[in-house]
């Protein structure tokens, strides 16, 4: 049961500003954006809107001060601010997105909820590793997951983390490692980014 067979982790390719678009905003859930996140020539000072998740202050990087910069405090705040914004927005915004993977994909379940296409959208999954997972038994969400082994904690399964990412769901699938073989388990790996 170690042979992960099916990958469907997305590729993320670095950030350029879309030419076609007539107006672009950055989301990013940490005041910082790691630099390999841009294509080269391409930079944070480069989108004229910037949102960004600033945890426990207002104050923003050098960099994103002065970009049409606002902060949040927390990523739940910024994705329904983002809901607003996108309810009343018109056709050519191009939004794009830095950051854990599972912000990444709330972003563009927010897109994609608002009639956006897939080609007005860009992300970059950056940061720790750590997988939100679905328990296919009883549907909790178990969050920050960075290993191939965890317990579930909505039933208390045991679950073999799957290296199958629904997009739709915005998780990896979780199965129960012993459910063919009561006891059957396997070694305890880290997950790869």
């Amino acid at each position: 049961m170690s042979g992960q067979d099916i990958k469907s982790r997305p590729v993320y390719t670095p950030l350029a500003r879309d030419p076609a678009g007539r107006a672009h905003l950055l989301i990013i859930d940490d005041a910082a954006p790691p630099a390999e996140a841009f294509a080269p020539g391409t930079s944070a000072a480069d989108f004229p809107e910037t949102w960004s998740v600033a945890a426990h202050s207002q104050a923003l990087p050098a960099p994103l001060a002065g970009n049409g910069a606002q902060a949040f405090r927390s990523a739940s705040h910024l994705i329904a601010m983002l809901r607003h914004r996108l309810a009343r927005e018109t056709m050519g915004l191009r939004l794009y997105a830095i950051g854990a993977e599972h912000f990444c994909w709330d972003v563009a379940a927010c897109a994609s909820a608002a009639g956006m296409g897939r080609d007005e959208f860009f992300l970059y999954a950056a940061g720790k590793p750590a997988r939100r997972v679905v328990c296919v038994h009883c549907r909790t969400l178990n969050e920050g997951v960075s290993t191939n082994l965890i317990t579930c904690t909505g039933c208390h399964a045991r679950l073999f983390v799957r290296d199958h990412f629904s997009r739709l769901g915005n998780a990896f699938m979780g199965v129960q490692i012993d459910a063919e073989v009561p006891g059957e388990t396997i070694e305890i790996e880290e997950l790869s980014a």
